[in-house]
């Protein structure tokens, strides 16, 4: 007899997905019941309904949004709007729907998550490395970038400069979310970076967690050590002193490092670790070009400056510089480490020469366009102590320029008389790469002894050297470069200076001079307030002493600056 019944189905029955709208559901459901009871057609309609809104897998914020499922028109879509409404005032704004309905509402308060960096990453190493810095005795309170790159490197598992490959972030990269979290402070320029008492709560733990991990791990290689024999010695103090000399003592790990470190200084300066100096024969002089002498303009020429430099074996290296044409790196050698993909990144220390290089010609634009006094006015706050400018007089050509030859040559002249620069006078391009290769090997033999500190702009004045002595404390090329930049954020001291050397006849000695006893505009205004008469303000600056020579900046130009900033109307 065959069966009545159909085929049977085997295998594990397919859980059905919960409704996202519950409250629409069961507000539909209601409708379409109440509906059937009193034997309506909209019963029907409410039951399409209901079946579009079950085959939507999303969540719906009002009864306005399910308007775009089918069946589903002005008139359901206001009614579930209103009973919505009543219910977000019984009830509290719903934030999210389940299965079971009402998941949590808008009023309940969710415990924020308290930020705690992974250990040996960026975040973790730059808290750790500025709290450690703050527990020293004498600490200025704050780090540099680079010192603080410096110190922090050892304790994170990523690079601070170089990012990984495929990757545009380094370690350094989760500073900002520590200043954004309000753990970190950046002030001033050069930047400064110091803990907020919230950064110092959380470094404090983690310093105390780390000096948890070190304790476990020194217990654990204790007790191997004693479990392989290998533990501390016990040294027999009942030994008498004739024994001890017939022992043969061997130097220990430790005698052999403290031998290397007493290394002689070329300035008398105390070494602050491997990782604050350059030791004799661990480090290359590298000759720096600027990009914009072998690229751009005649390009034919400035190739030949680079051909010169390769045939007679000069180490050089091309790269954007922000001041000057040329200088010299002490730059780190590095050997590639087994198992990573790049080399360690390199300290490089810039020397105290620059070179600025200027063709006839481009003098005589630069005079002209007014580039010439504000390069050397920026070379001279570059904070390298021995700038030098080299001029190619290309046979007559100055002959034939748009000033006088007079006019160039007093130019000439006035730079190293007047401003202290050293002036070396060239044919062509092929004896100024003479002359660099000259200076390459001669500072290659002026530093090859030496151990090189590194120092911070900042700090320039607290380290006196002599100067006929080769500069054993330098400053990075990061920071050299990055201080150098042209249009960076300006103080207003700096403002002030620049807007001094526009008025005719005041140099960027006689604007420092002013400086130093007018800092602003505010400060040199409240001194001329102060003034009785107008021909007193006309000579307040008249007596002010600047330059080697102490001159006095002269009743003319002291009168010049009062009418500029006194005089309300027109210039005359």
């Amino acid at each position: 007899m065959p069966s009545e019944q159909g085929p049977v189905r085997l295998g594990r029955k397919r859980p059905l997905t919960p409704c996202p709208n519950p409250l629409f559901l069961q507000w539909l459901t209601e409708m379409r019941d109440h509906a059937k009871e009193k034997g309506l057609k909209t019963q029907y309609v409410y039951q399409k309904a209901i079946n579009s809104l079950k085959k939507y897998p999303l969540p719906l914020k009002n009864g306005k949004e399910a308007k775009i499922l089918q069946n589903f028109g002005d008139g359901i879509c206001k009614i579930l709007d209103e009973r919505l409404q009543n219910h977000y005032r019984e009830n509290g704004k719903l934030t999210r729907y389940g299965s079971e309905g009402i998941i949590r509402k808008e009023g309940g308060v969710k415990k924020k998550r308290e930020y705690v960096p992974q250990k040996r990453s960026g975040a973790y190493a730059v808290l750790l490395t500025l709290y450690r810095n703050s527990q020293l005795p004498g600490s200025k309170g704050f780090m540099f970038k680079n010192e603080l790159q410096n110190e922090a490197q050892s304790i994170c598992d990523k690079s601070f400069t170089v990012p990984d490959l495929g990757s545009k972030y380094t370690a350094w990269s989760s500073v900002s979310t520590l200043i954004q979290k309000n753990l970190l402070l950046k002030t001033h320029s050069p930047a400064r970076y110091s803990l907020t008492e919230l950064g110092l709560a959380l470094a404090e733990r983690l310093e105390f967690e780390e000096r948890g991990d070190d304790c476990g791990r020194d217990k654990e290689k204790a007790t191997l050590a004693e479990e392989s024999g290998d533990g501390p010695v016990t040294i027999n103090l009942t030994v008498n002193e004739g024994e001890w000399e017939e022992e043969d003592i061997e130097p220990t790990a430790a005698t052999t490092v403290n031998q290397a470190e007493n290394v002689p200084t070329c300035s008398g300066l105390s070494g602050t670790g491997r990782d604050g100096h350059l030791l004799p024969g661990s480090y290359d002089i590298v000759l720096c070009v600027d990009f914009i002498e072998t690229t751009g303009g005649n390009t034919a020429r400035k190739q030949e400056l680079v051909k010169e430099l390769q045939k007679n074996g000069v180490i050089f290296d091309i790269r954007k510089l922000n001041v000057g044409d040329f200088l010299w790196i002490a730059r780190e050698k590095v050997e590639p480490v087994p198992g990573q993909l790049r080399p360690p990144v390199a300290k490089e220390l810039v020397l105290d020469y620059i070179i600025e290089r200027k063709r006839i010609d481009d003098l005589c634009g630069s005079i002209m366009d007014g580039r010439f006094r504000e390069q050397k006015f920026r070379l001279k706050r570059c904070g390298l102590r021995k700038p030098i400018y080299l001029v190619e007089e290309c046979g007559s050509a100055a002959a034939h320029m748009s000033l006088p030859e007079s006019t160039l040559q007093q130019a000439i002249v006035n730079t190293q008389v007047v401003d202290g620069f050293f002036v070396k006078r060239v044919q062509d391009v092929r004896e100024s790469a003479a002359y660099l290769t000259v200076m390459t090997r001669h500072l290659q033999k002026l530093y090859q002894n030496c151990t090189l500190f590194c120092r911070s702009r900042e700090l320039e004045g607290d380290i006196e050297c002599d100067m006929e002595s080769p500069q054993c404390s330098l400053i990075s090329f990061t920071e050299f470069n990055h201080g150098a930049v042209k249009n960076k954020c300006q103080t207003v001291r700096e403002v002030f200076a620049r807007q001094l050397m526009q008025i005719s006849g005041i140099s960027g000695d006689k604007a420092a001079a002013i400086l130093e006893h007018y800092s602003t505009v505010s400060s040199l205004l409240d001194a001329y307030a102060q003034c009785v008469t107008e021909a007193e303000g006309e000579k307040l600056l008249s007596s002010i002493k600047y330059g080697k020579l102490k001159r006095n900046l002269g009743p003319v130009l002291s009168r010049t600056v009062y009418q500029l900033y006194c005089t309300r109307g027109p210039l005359s």
